[in-house]
């Protein structure tokens, strides 16, 4: 049989789009024999669209949809996902039930799985995620939630209770094609990660399974293609049973943090071989053919373990192109200060959207080196961009003077403030992004960048309404030593010559806002990016929080260093005493867990590269800074 896998772009809540590339798709699999088509999760209506699902209207165009999907189901097996809704009963927030549900259909009707106890002539996703970006069962009712409610609904009881109970709504669903009766073991994305819930629907499944065809929506994020591979291989292996693995590309949202999604459709063998893989962020139909009976598969492909910074890369690069797209700009103007992270970020863009959609301008105040000027010169210059530079010193002084000779008047008396030298500070920053950079932006026709990197937005070292802002954080998931690989990456790989000046990459970071942080004296920021990068990375991206508790522990137990990934040594280089290393992890704790959280939640939206970004995948409140009593032990225990 001639399977065709559609890795299409899914536009979230454009559902008309969506249901007609399908129908596209769907032709040009028949023009080309095949036997049957698959289509990721939610194909329709699309995965991460907030609170959409709430609407009736959405649901029931999306449904009518699904309709003409399953007409143009004529000579071709057609798997898909949409919503779908049971109008006679309700969800757990009291609105219309709804599923996340997989759909079968062949010459114009559903194919029902009558050998399985579920109700319905769809499939129903059993494992809905609830953690990091995914939110499931806000939305939706999982076969898991239904079988519970059948059961109690029959009065079952513990003592009638056994495992075949559920057994009856996990069954393969039998076609025939070419004359050949195949046993499909249908899933929906999560249902096969499911090392950590009570119930495996692949274990169950098993029984009677000729191919395993498993449809998802899934972001990505690094080091994800292996997990997948492994995991997905493994159930290959596991069962003896070739398996499909369905993914979709493009871009979704849910407000504060964008997900790329790069596709990743495989197949695997029976024992678990790659046998079919697919172009990272590409939209195309894969096709393969195979004899089940006969276990006759295409030969083995060999996946080669690729560049990190390769795959961040592309992925940024690919979410620069869609989120603008989606947005409908296509212009950017980006402030460069000659440093490395609006050096990164300008060629970055200039890569996504070509060098005459980008403006990059350089605003010097008086406490800005020929250094960093010259260094941004020769970026634009580099690069092919237009280029401007606007000094700041004059409206820096005109907004102080302002703010200091003009009285605050209180019960008839007059009282003058003044500015201190770290409000002068905040005044540059605010200039530049509140003043010039946004009048720029709409006087060019586009928006301005935030270049924000993940080590400066974990502890707020930015300006509210100043570098903190712009219309997306493009590096904002990157900790500074990915913003140097990266550099390096692109200079050597892509552009294959000195395109991001050595000098920037190569300086001590500076926001040089003050004397204090004269570069050409080697006076920059106060993080520590050697050993603070993988200090915040610990806080931040371990997936049972660490508290500063644990960095105590780790400490004084002497695997600090190995704990987190650090370079050996730093540890003894930066602090010559307990007192030292203490009053540095107190500091930054409560910058992480004060103002900075402020910051962040009025930050732009951040393009997720990790595990755990800012935003939704790493949900936060604004609460007092906290002590466990065992970290205060810890410290009064060292310090005395």
């Amino acid at each position: 049989m001639k399977i065709a896998l559609s890795q299409f772009e899914i536009i979230p809540s454009i559902p008309a789009d969506n249901a007609a590339r399908m129908i596209k798709f769907i032709e040009d699999a028949k023009n080309n024999k095949a036997d049957m088509i698959i289509f990721p999760e939610l194909s329709i209506s699309g995965y991460l669209i907030g609170d959409m699902w709430e609407s009736e209207s959405f649901i029931r165009e999306c449904e009518e949809l699904g309709e003409e999907i399953i007409k143009a189901s004529k000579d071709i097996f057609v798997i898909f996902g949409n919503v779908a809704a049971d109008r006679n009963k309700k969800n757990f927030d009291g609105r219309v039930r709804k599923y996340n549900a997989l759909f079968l259909a062949k010459d114009g009707k559903l194919i029902k799985n009558h050998a399985s106890k579920i109700p319905y002539p769809f499939t129903i996703k059993t494992l809905l995620p609830n953690y990091k970006e995914f939110e499931d069962p806000r939305h939706f009712y999982s076969l898991k939630d239904l079988i519970f409610e059948n059961i109690f609904k029959n009065n079952y009881n513990k003592n009638n209770f056994n495992s075949d109970l559920i057994k009856e709504y996990f069954k393969p669903i039998e076609i025939e094609i070419n004359g050949e009766k195949i046993n499909l073991g249908l899933t929906i994305c999560e249902d096969a990660w499911s090392s950590n819930y009570n119930l495996s629907p692949m274990d169950i499944l098993n029984e009677g399974t000729d191919l395993f065809i498993n449809i998802s929506s899934s972001p990505y994020t690094l080091i994800k293609d292996d997990k997948r591979h492994k995991m997905y291989s493994d159930i290959a292996k596991k069962y003896n049973k070739p398996l499909i693995y369905v993914n979709n590309v493009g871009i979704q949202n849910n407000g504060k943090t964008v997900y790329t999604f790069d596709g990743g459709c495989y197949v695997y063998d029976d024992k678990g071989n790659i046998i079919l893989d697919s172009n990272r962020y590409e939209e195309s139909l894969y096709y393969i053919e195979m004899d089940l009976r006969k276990k006759e598969y295409p030969k083995t492909i060999i996946i080669k373990e690729e560049n990190e910074y390769k795959l961040i890369y592309e992925t940024i690069i690919y979410g620069i192109r869609k989120f603008m797209k989606s947005i409908g700009i296509n212009k950017v103007v980006i402030g460069v200060s000659g440093g490395i992270d609006s050096a990164l970020s300008s060629a970055m863009y200039v890569q996504a959207i070509g060098k005459d959609n980008v403006l990059l301008v350089n605003m010097p105040s008086k406490f800005n080196s020929n250094t960093t000027k010259n260094l941004a010169k020769t970026l634009a210059e580099n690069l092919g961009c237009a280029y401007m530079v606007v000094p700041i010193q004059e409206s820096v002084d005109f907004t102080i003077k302002q703010i200091e000779n003009c009285p605050v008047i209180k019960d008839g008396k007059e009282s003058f403030l003044k500015v201190s030298s770290f409000v002068s500070e905040n005044i540059q920053a605010r200039d530049r992004s509140g003043r010039i950079l946004s009048g720029l932006a709409a006087s060019f026709g586009g928006v301005f960048t935030c270049n924000a990197n993940k080590t400066e937005t974990i502890v707020g070292y930015s300006t509210l309404y100043g570098d903190g802002a712009g219309f997306f954080a493009a590096l904002a998931d990157l900790w500074k030593y990915q913003i140097y690989g990266l550099a390096k990456y692109i200079n050597q790989n892509i552009f294959k010559k000195e395109i991001i000046p050595e000098g920037s990459i190569n300086i001590v970071p500076s926001a040089e806002l003050s004397n204090a942080q004269a570069v050409d004296e080697g006076k920059g920021d106060p993080i520590k990016y050697d050993y603070h990068d993988y200090l915040f990375k610990a806080l931040m991206e371990s997936w049972n929080r660490i508290l500063p508790e644990d960095i105590l522990q780790m400490y004084i137990d002497g695997v600090l260093e190995e704990k987190i990934g650090c370079e050996k040594g730093l540890i003894k280089k930066y602090f010559k005493s307990d007192l030292e290393f203490v009053e540095d992890l107190e500091k930054w704790w409560r910058q992480y867990m004060g103002m900075s959280i402020s910051k962040r939640i009025q930050a732009p939206p951040i393009l997720a590269i990790s595990r755990r970004a800012f935003g939704f995948g790493n949900r936060e409140s604004q609460n007092r800074v906290y002590y466990t009593s065992k970290y205060l032990y810890l410290k009064n225990k060292i310090l005395n």
